[in-house]
């Protein structure tokens, strides 16, 4: 085997220069990519003084054993030093594997999860359904649209105000229930129908939002498939699997995951229906992390801080093995 040799250089003809180093890597991208980088650069800048700087600094407080009275804070004109210490994982530790971990931590993770799983189920069944009633040609179908869009558009505290007020002892559901003669339940007050309500009144919230974003992704399926399943002889159910399902996949995951992103952190709706105190069994992680921060006296600064952290832990972790499950999904259906 011959190996042409270059007589300038010496080097044999075919092989590889030897890879710059990082610095040198950086430096050729910034003299190429200039002008990208000073376009971006205000929007980092933002991102890392808005988001950066206090994610570090509620990891730093999750290392600390700081509450109201041993940080800094400022009385009339004279201006108390802070006095926490660094505990370094202590707080983890009393959250996940303390006396009162399952209390305080993991029947929160639990109902947060059911609350979760059974919020994001409605409101891509219901949504899927009213997305698909909205497809066929109705008439009126544009003061349907309208209608169904309007808990979205409303204003969220609006909304649970609104249900609040209808939920309560005297409200116009019980009323309601009393007239036909039905148990009156205690909405804001016993545990099992105040997690019912706070499930209804999400649903009624988020189907608006998965409605929309699913009858955008039927308008895209081709009609021609439908036709040829028809000619096929495929009946509804099976139309409805073979095609409305696999030409929906790529927007079902994309609003599952927003779903379950959103669900598992809204804070709003459990705060407005219930309050910070009235309700504590059914707090999710997220509300139950604001109580130990804001709700409580002393107010626990690293124990709400950890709980952050948990809750963002937490979302990375499914969203990885989410998208991972989704990749092979596909590479299956290849």
């Amino acid at each position: 085997m011959t190996v042409a040799i270059d007589r300038a250089t010496g080097k044999r003809r075919g092989d590889r220069a030897p890879r710059p180093g990082l610095g040198q890597r950086m430096k050729n991208s910034l003299q190429k990519y200039w002008y990208a980088y000073a376009m971006i650069a205000p929007v980092v800048i933002v991102l890392a003084v808005l988001v950066g700087y206090p994610l570090v600094r509620g990891f730093y407080i999750t290392l600390t054993d700081a509450n109201s009275l041993n940080s800094a804070r400022t009385i009339g004109v004279n201006h108390i030093a802070a006095t926490y210490k660094f505990v370094g994982l202590d707080n983890y530790k009393n959250i996940l594997f303390g006396p009162l971990s399952y209390d305080r931590f993991w029947s929160h993770v639990i109902w947060t999860i059911v609350w979760t799983v059974a919020c994001v189920t409605l409101h891509y069944t219901f949504g899927l359904g009213l997305a698909m009633m909205l497809n066929q040609k109705l008439r009126g179908r544009t003061v349907y649209r309208v209608l169904l869009v309007l808990p979205w558009a409303v204003p969220t505290f609006v909304t649970v105000f609104s249900w609040r007020i209808m939920l309560a002892d005297t409200g116009a559901i019980n009323q309601i229930l009393h007239a036909l003669h039905l148990p009156q339940p205690q909405w804001l007050e016993d545990t099992f129908w105040q997690r019912f309500a706070a499930i209804m009144v999400n649903t009624w919230c988020g189907v608006p939002f998965m409605m929309l974003s699913l009858l955008g992704g039927l308008q895209s399926i081709d009609t021609t498939l439908y036709e040829a399943a028809k000619m096929d002889g495929a009946n509804s159910w099976q139309r409805f699997r073979h095609v409305t399902l696999p030409g929906l996949r790529s927007v079902s995951s994309t609003v599952v995951l927003l779903g379950v992103i959103w669900t598992f952190n809204q804070f709003a709706i459990i705060f407005l229906l219930f309050g910070p105190t009235s309700a504590p069994d059914a707090q999710i992680l997220v509300t139950w992390a604001y109580y130990l921060g804001f709700g409580q006296q002393p107010r626990d600064f690293a124990q709400s801080a950890a709980y952050g952290v948990l809750l963002l832990s937490i979302v990375t972790v499914f969203t990885s093995f989410y998208f991972r499950w989704l990749k092979r999904n596909d590479q299956l259906a290849v």
